[in-house]
């Protein structure tokens, strides 16, 4: 199977690609740099040092022997998109290609607005590429499990059975997206179901929760094969700001009570679900949602048991209760359906202490890669005037 992954280059695109040429698939990469342009801009960086596209790609086929090729390009410019689906012609597409972050949407009116072009308009046009040079190919897009908010009722698997006034239905599962990102995830189903309909493309929604981790089988193989650890309060989860906070000796961050819940899931099983989804397609003319999460925590769950983990590891961590920055529900309820990739075939690695103690290890060993100042939260979604003193700059978007 030939597997177009786009976004290639970035947290997931990068080990989804291995992982997947790893397994015998023809595999190619297109992405254009952004996320390393951001860093680059504004003084950011990963925990784990990076090596360029060429350096990763290169290196990988002295230790495999394998091929990936490699596409430069913007989702935004459809001839370039035009190029890679009539050259390279792909079985399946996954579309990691897009601006992953909630708070980077919320800094301010232009950060907004490129969030939702990058990512409205780049699925757009990728929709009619497929339709034009590659109508049978299966999209495989990243949503996120931030389309459905916080009900107060079970999250149902993309849709839902409704009875209403002696008449039932089933429609897509209400949204109630908390950023201008998860907005624009939003609108990207709404125009993939769409051109289902109308066009009789296949696509699979992965809805999927916070990942967690850097390490699966193949980014273990050679320090240049590794992906990103972001650990900052623009792109890092808190998770994976915990166990850096901890393994630094800086108190753990909690926004708020602590009481939000998400669902989450472990780097090696995002790329285990990509697989099964490649593997078992939709029909065509079919949209298909499925959960892509293992299980869910509260933040406080998570700070806790950071800090216990750490505490046995012989760190004295503390925890401060910072005023949230972000306009969401922090107590309620939370339960997820998630059983379909379970029943393709994903049997979960879920998150246990040794994880924990693994992630906290990791931070250790880069520990003077480190940089506090990118830890503490400037973005605030109650204002737009989202710069502090002494703190990163964020006025110019990512080209």
């Amino acid at each position: 199977m030939k597997v177009l992954v786009l976004g290639g280059d970035g947290y997931l695109g990068w080990p989804q690609a291995l992982y997947l040429s790893n397994r015998g698939f023809d595999v190619a990469v297109f992405d254009n740099l952004a996320r390393r342009q951001f860093d680059l801009k504004h003084g950011f960086d990963s925990l784990l040092p990076i090596a360029t596209l060429h350096q990763r790609i290169d290196r990988w086929r002295e230790l495999t022997g394998k091929t990936i090729e490699h596409y430069h390009g913007d989702t935004r410019d459809y001839n370039a998109l035009a190029h890679v689906l009539t050259e390279f012609q792909p079985d399946a597409i996954v579309h990691f290609a897009e601006q992953r972050s909630a708070p980077y949407s919320m800094i301010d009116r232009e950060h907004a607005l490129f969030s939702q072009e990058n990512n409205v308009l780049g699925t757009l046009n990728l929709l009619y590429a497929m339709k034009e040079f590659t109508p049978d190919a299966h999209l495989v897009k990243l949503g996120t499990m931030g389309e459905y908010g916080t009900p107060n009722i079970e999250i149902e698997e993309g849709f839902i059975e409704i009875h209403h006034k002696g008449r039932s239905d089933k429609l897509p599962f209400p949204k109630q997206p908390g950023s201008f990102y998860h907005l624009s995830k939003v609108h990207d189903s709404n125009n993939i179901l769409f051109c289902c309909k109308i066009w009789g493309l296949r696509a699979t929604d992965l809805n999927q929760g916070i990942v967690y981790g850097a390490e699966t089988l193949e980014t273990d193989m050679d320090d240049l094969l590794a992906t990103r650890f972001d650990y900052d309060q623009v792109y890092g989860t808190a998770l994976n700001r915990f166990c850096v906070q901890a393994a630094y000796g800086f108190p753990l961050t909690i926004y708020g009570s602590g009481g939000q819940t998400r669902g989450y899931i472990n780097v090696r099983d995002t790329v285990r679900c990509i697989e099964l989804a490649c593997l078992n397609p939709a029909k065509p003319g079919e949209f298909r949602v499925f959960n892509q999460i293992t299980e869910w925590f509260s933040v406080a769950d998570i700070a806790n048991r950071v800090q216990k983990v750490a505490g046995e590891m012989g760190l004295t961590v503390d925890v401060d209760h910072l005023s949230n920055p972000r306009v969401e529900s922090e107590e309620h309820f939370y339960s997820v359906k998630h059983t379909k990739l379970v029943e393709l075939g994903l049997e979960p690695h879920l998150l246990d202490d040794d994880v924990i103690a693994g992630m906290i290890e990791l931070a250790q060993h880069h520990r003077e890669r480190i940089d506090p100042r990118l830890i503490k939260p400037t973005v605030n979604w109650r204002t737009h005037l989202n710069i502090v003193k002494e703190e990163p700059v964020f006025t110019t978007q990512v080209q």
